[in-house]
Formats: C-alpha cells, sequence, structure tokens
C-alpha cells in the first residue's frame, strides 16, 4: 500500500485526468440508465412462467393485459357511458401495435356499478411500451361527466420507474445540502467539507455508468436507480471522510507526498476491507435467483467497487494536488478537547462494562420483540404514492370486479396422446374430478364444463358430424395439441398461505398426467420458496467470508465473531422497529406491510455497512494495541480518535438513506428508513456502549489468535 500510496503521488495529474474522463464518459451513460430498467425485479424462471408462456403461445392468452378503466361521475349520464366508451376505443385503437382484446360494449359483465373496464395488449418489447402507455393516455379525454384512466402491470411498471426517479430527486435534494452541513461540522472547512461529497459523485456516477452496459445484457429491477446511489453515495463519502481526516492529521507533521503514502497504507487498506465485508454482503444475494436480488446484488458490486477504486485512486490524486490547501476557506474554528466527551463517554463504561453491556443487549432485544408479526408481500401497485392514477384505477378495478376470497388459477394438462383419443380423455376427465374434489376448490372450467359433456359423451358426439361441430369449437379453445386448460376457481385469497400450499402441493403431486400450475398464488409462492430455501446459503456465505476478512484483518479469533453476533443483534432490532414503524402505523407511517426483499437487501446491505464503521473503529485500536500491547488504552484511544470522524459518517449515512423516508415508492422508502435505524443504532448503542464494554471484559483475549506471539515480535522489531 505504500508502495500504491508512492505511485499515486508521483502520477496524480495522470490520474486525476483519467478520472476526469472516465466520470464524463460515464456520466452520459449515467443519465439514461432509467431507459434500460424495467419493472419491480421480481422474476423466477419457474412453472409460474412456463404457464404463462404456454397460455400467450398455445391459448392465445396475453401474458399481462393492460386495463382501461372507465369510470362515470356524479354528473354523468348513464345512456352516455356506452357512447364515451365506445368513441375512447376508437381513439386507443389507433395507436401502433395497441389491440383491444376484450370490450364492455361486448362483454356486460365487464361493466358495473357505473365503472367499466376494457383489456388492451401492448406491444411486448419494453422499449416500445414506454412509448405506447403514452400515446394510450394522449388519447384518453377526461369531460365532466366521464373518466378513462390506463392501470395494470406494465402501466404499474412504467408509473413505478417514474415514481423511482422522482424519489431520486427529492431524496438527494433533501440528503445532500444536510451531508454537507454535517462534512462542514466535521472538517470545519469548506474545501475539505466539498472533497467527500465530490468522491461520493464520482463512484456513483461511474457505476450507473457501468449498470447502463449490464441493463442492456439482463433484465434490471428499477429499484436499482434508488439503491445505488442511496448506498453507493454514502459509501464513498464515508470513505473520504475516512481518508481525508487521516490525510489531514498525518499532513500536520509530515509533507504532503509522505502524508499521502502513509494514508493510503492505513486509510486506503481500511478502506479496503470495509469494501470487501460490504461487498460480500451484495455477493451474497446472488444466490437468490430472483430478478431483483440479482440486480441489486449487481448494482451494490458495482457502487463497492467504484467507491474503493475512487477513495483510493481519485481522493490521494486530488489532495496530493492540493496538499496544505485542503484547509483553505474555514469556517469554524478548531476547538479544544473536542474529545473529552467521548473521552469520559467511554471510560464511564468501561468502568462498569457488565452493567453496561447487560442494559444495551436488553434494549436491543426489546426492539427486536416485533420481528415475529413481520408480514412479507410482494409489491404490486399499492407500492405507488397514492397520487398516481395506476394505483387508483386499479384499486377501482379490484372494488368493482374481483371477488374477495377468490383467486383463478390456470392449471395446463400435458397429455402425450390426441386429446380426442379415448384414454386422454377419460384420463383428463379424472385429473378434473381430483380437483373438484379437493376441498379448497370452488369450480374447475374445462371443455367439460363447457360442452357440459363426460369423456364418454364426448366421444359420442364426435362420432356424429352434426354434434361434431357444435363440440369441436369449445375443445379447440381450450386444448392445443397435448395441452388442456383448466380454470381452477380456489376459495382463498391470491396471496394467502392457503393458496400457495395449493398451488405447491398440485405441482408437486404428478400422476399419469403431468399438470402445470400457474397464476398469481403459483407466481408468489416461487418467488417465497426461492428466497426461503436459498436464504441458508446466502447468509452462511456473508457470515463466514466476514469472518474470514475480519480474522485477516485483525489477526483475532474473537473480534470477528464478536462484531458478527452485534450485528445480528442490532439488525433483529432494527426489523423489530421497521415492523412497529410500517405494519403498526407509528410516526405518521400509513399502517402497510413490509415489502419482501427488504430483510434480505437490509441484511445485505447494513451488515456489510455496520462492518465498515466496525472496521474503522477496531484498525485504530489495534494499531495503538500493537504498539502499547495494553488492551484498555488501546480501546480507549482508539474510540476517542475515531469517535467525531465514525460519528459524522454514521450521520451522513443516516441523512443519506433516510432522505428516502420522505419518498412515494413504498418499498424504497422502508429501504431507506431500515438502513438509516441500523446504522443509527450501530453509531449508538453499539459503538458507544457494547464495543467498549466487551472490549474491557475480554481484554487481551480480544487478540488472542494463533501465531500471536509472532505478530507480536514482528512488531515490536518493527
Amino acid at each position: 500500500m505504500e508502495k500504491f500510496g508512492s505511485f499515486i503521488y508521483k502520477q496524480r495529474k495522470l490520474v486525476l485526468f483519467a478520472w476526469i474522463v472516465i466520470t464524463a464518459v460515464f456520466g452520459f451513460f449515467a443519465l439514461k440508465l432509467p431507459s434500460v430498467l424495467e419493472g419491480s425485479g421480481f422474476e423466477y424462471n419457474g412453472m409460474y412462467n412456463e404457464v404463462e408462456n404456454k397460455l400467450e403461445k398455445e391459448f392465445d392468452i396475453p401474458q399481462s393485459s393492460t386495463i382501461l378503466l372507465f369510470e362515470k361521475k356524479d354528473t354523468g349520464k348513464s345512456e352516455n357511458f356506452a357512447a364515451y366508451i365506445e368513441n375512447t376505443l376508437k381513439e386507443v385503437k389507433k395507436v401502433e401495435d395497441v389491440d383491444l382484446n376484450r370490450s364492455p360494449l361486448e362483454h356486460p359483465e365487464m361493466m358495473k356499478d357505473n365503472v367499466a373496464y376494457a383489456l388492451l395488449s401492448l406491444d411486448e418489447e419494453k422499449n416500445e411500451m414506454s412509448g405506447q402507455i403514452s400515446d394510450v393516455r394522449d388519447k384518453l379525454k377526461d369531460d365532466k361527466q366521464f373518466k378513462a384512466s390506463l392501470t395494470g402491470g406494465h402501466v404499474i411498471e412504467e408509473d413505478m420507474s417514474k415514481a423511482a426517479q422522482d424519489d431520486l430527486v427529492r431524496a438527494e435534494l433533501i440528503g445532500i445540502p444536510i451531508a454537507l452541513i454535517v462534512l462542514l461540522l466535521a472538517f470545519r472547512g469548506l474545501v475539505a467539507a466539498i472533497i467527500p461529497l465530490l468522491t461520493g459523485f464520482v463512484s456513483v456516477i461511474f457505476s450507473m455508468g457501468l449498470l447502463y452496459f449490464t441493463g442492456n445484457t439482463m433484465d434490471l429491477s428499477i429499484f436499482v436507480l434508488n439503491v445505488a446511489p442511496m448506498i453507493g453515495l454514502a459509501l464513498g463519502i464515508d470513505f473520504a471522510l475516512l481518508f481525508v481526516n487521516r490525510f489531514r492529521e498525518e499532513l500536520t507533521t509530515q509533507p504532503v507526498e509522505e502524508a499521502i503514502i502513509k494514508t493510503v497504507a492505513t486509510s486506503g487498506r481500511t478502506i479496503i476491507f470495509s469494501g470487501l465485508c460490504v461487498l460480500l454482503g451484495m455477493i451474497g444475494m446472488l444466490f437468490i435467483e430472483v430478478g431483483v436480488f440479482q440486480a441489486v446484488a449487481l448494482a451494490g458490486v458495482a457502487v463497492v467497487f467504484t467507491s474503493v477504486l475512487a477513495a483510493n485512486t481519485f481522493l490521494p490524486a486530488l489532495l496530493s494536488i492540493l496538499g496544505p490547501r485542503i484547509n483553505k476557506l474555514m469556517i469554524f474554528r478548531e476547538k479544544k478537547k473536542e474529545s473529552s466527551a467521548w473521552h469520559a463517554f467511554a471510560t464511564f463504561v468501561m468502568k462498569r462494562p457488565v452493567i453496561m453491556a447487560v442494559l444495551a443487549s436488553l434494549l436491543l432485544i426489546t426492539g427486536a420483540l416485533p420481528v415475529g408479526k413481520m408480514n412479507l408481500v410482494i409489491p404490486e401497485a399499492d407500492a405507488l404514492p397514492k397520487t398516481f392514477e395506476a394505483r387508483t384505477a386499479f384499486e377501482t378495478f379490484e372494488d368493482h370486479f374481483k371477488t374477495k376470497n377468490e383467486v383463478t388459477v390456470p392449471v395446463i394438462a400435458e397429455t402425450e396422446g390426441k386429446i380426442t383419443d379415448r384414454k386422454t380423455l377419460e384420463d383428463l376427465e379424472k385429473v378434473v374430478d381430483q380437483l373438484k374434489e379437493d376441498p379448497l376448490v370452488n369450480k374447475v372450467d374445462s371443455f367439460f364444463s363447457a360442452t357440459d359433456l363426460s369423456a364418454d359423451e364426448i366421444i359420442n358426439a364426435l362420432a356424429v358430424p352434426e354434434m361434431a361441430q357444435q363440440v369441436n369449437p369449445a375443445i379447440d379453445q381450450l386444448t392445443n395439441d397435448g395441452d388442456a386448460l383448466f380454470q381452477v376457481t380456489l376459495d382463498t385469497d391470491t396471496s394467502s398461505k392457503e393458496a400457495k400450499d395449493w398451488v405447491r402441493s398440485w405441482s408437486d403431486d404428478q400422476g399419469e398426467i403431468p399438470l402445470l400450475v400457474g397464476g398469481h398464488p403459483k407466481f408468489q409462492q416461487e418467488i417465497f420458496d426461492e428466497i426461503y430455501d436459498k436464504i441458508f446459503y446466502s447468509l452462511a456465505f456473508i457470515l463466514i467470508s466476514t469472518y474470514v476478512i475480519l480474522f485477516i484483518a485483525f489477526r483475532s479469533v474473537l473480534i470477528p465473531l464478536k462484531a458478527i453476533i452485534m450485528n445480528i443483534i442490532s439488525l433483529s432490532c432494527t426489523f423489530g422497529l421497521v415492523v412497529w414503524l410500517f405494519q403498526g402505523g407509528h410516526l405518521g407511517f400509513h399502517p402497510v406491510d413490509i415489502a419482501l426483499m427488504i430483510p434480505v437487501f437490509a441484511f445485505s446491505i447494513v451488515f456489510g455497512l455496520s462492518m465498515d464503521y466496525e472496521v474503522f473503529l477496531i484498525s485504530r485500536i489495534h494499531e495503538i494495541y500493537m504498539k502499547t500491547h495494553d488492551n484498555d488504552r488501546a480501546t480507549l484511544e482508539g474510540l476517542i480518535s475515531t469517535s467525531k470522524i465514525i460519528t459524522s459518517a454514521a450521520a451522513i449515512m443516516i441523512v443519506i438513506t433516510g432522505a428516502f423516508a420522505f419518498t412515494g415508492v413504498v418499498p424504497v422508502q422502508q429501504m431507506g428508513v431500515t438502513v438509516a435505524i441500523a446504522i443509527f443504532i450501530d453509531a449508538t448503542i453499539v459503538r458507544m456502549v457494547l464495543v467498549p464494554s466487551l472490549m474491557k471484559l475480554l481484554g487481551d483475549l480480544n487478540w488472542w489468535a494463533p501465531f500471536q506471539k509472532k505478530a507480536k515480535s514482528r512488531s515490536r522489531s518493527h
């Protein structure tokens, strides 16, 4: 690291020029990132997708129809409603590649209580669909009597993308000015305060540019647009905060070149280990083969890589050029004995380690109690702000046309023979009978119910040409080659545990005729099962690899274990508070269930970020311990010397991520609040109370490891 620091100093102008070019080039592509993001990312390559593809290709049933909702206002006249619908549909059909699947004018069941809907098909190409949605909306004319709105899967995804972009701007307008104030308080000078912000922006622009190219080769969730800047900006500023603070310390006793070399060798090394801890958390999400986790994991890898790279190249190059000018434009005077409060508090805690450790643990455990009540859901229309028409229209549609506690599940029976063969018909009839006997099944629509004939009766009818003409249309509509479509109606809600258990059971229980089960319950079941099945491997990877990295960094058996256990406890407390806030509807939050990805995101992201501060703190304690071999002194001095900088870093992280609490997309709001709470707990209860208490109680055992004597002897000779 010293050689690397020397190289950066000597090539400072070239390195800085390279970063200017990188920022300009990748900034251009970063601006285009929203154009390659698509949907919520809840996609899984399983049976649900297979059924959806078969429904579209074999049975001409679109995978996702767009809903055109018509509403008659209080001032509207019923006799004019049909004319309004007809005129609107005529205009909509003028939009290129937009087809009308079903109209309420031809299907009376699609009109109810002054509300009606039509089903449209849009172009499947995501780049074209955005323009089509906009063109269709331009054709919708509201008047004093009637209103037309567009909603459905693709429309909700399009609005989610727009809302995510709006949220990003809103969060930055709130978070960045406050972050600048925190930096001014930490560094007391304008130049030093601006540099971490500049480093954060450079790393975020670079990472978002990289993600643009990734988005052209694979589907990326729209949540990437919020997660990447949220984590990238906070992480970039944190790293720069640590680096700039150490550089200014070194600059008081050394020339610029030596200060850069020393800072890269100490803080630069710490940043690499911190980045590795965060990176491991991101990589852990790759075990879960659901689109949103893969996308956020890749976004996380990109922002961590660029943040570490910028902190160890761009930042030292810039500081090499600035030199003593880093202390220009000082706004606040340096206060003497500014760490006295930290000294007093740390001393107070270390004199009562058992009591303080027990009190802190009880506080964290109490906060974790609501975790057991956490209810996880996949974000849908209700994730949008209430001001978005796609949400209000969808809720109106469900209120009027969706039967509560009832869901229809498509089931495709795959036969080997011809559908009209006696053996095949008899086997299919047995499957239908078995489905009807299931206590959760209300009814089964099939070509048997469409013709109102049994297998024997269909065979006899097909033998008579006149009767065959009446039977064949129903058979042709609900079968294709060897596949037969059954629509099974269940007496339960689409998201219920019973529905998920039912589709799982019938998917696994394959008899003589294989069954493919689809529908929204299958979609939810596959997503939930994939997470529950893979989360163990994800957590095991994160915990074991983090332990190894920290062991290498500190040559200690207990410190990595202690850090991991404290993180798990503090995260449990965080999740408990998030449940209390969102599900309980406290402190002004509207009661809402927790988005399914939040616990996974939070654990993967926050676990690494919390380790970030642990590495900052323990690195300084370890550095002092290797010189003094006095655990209590090292702990006390380490806490005092890092207190201001880590508190400032935590405050900035809380501000940047907490700003998303004021956004409209619910999962993004929950993500920001979760990260902010976790960092707050880590910066207060964990770092201020648990760390000094446990460091005091464990004494020199903190630093025990195999080959410990060799490490000490090297330290002394050095």
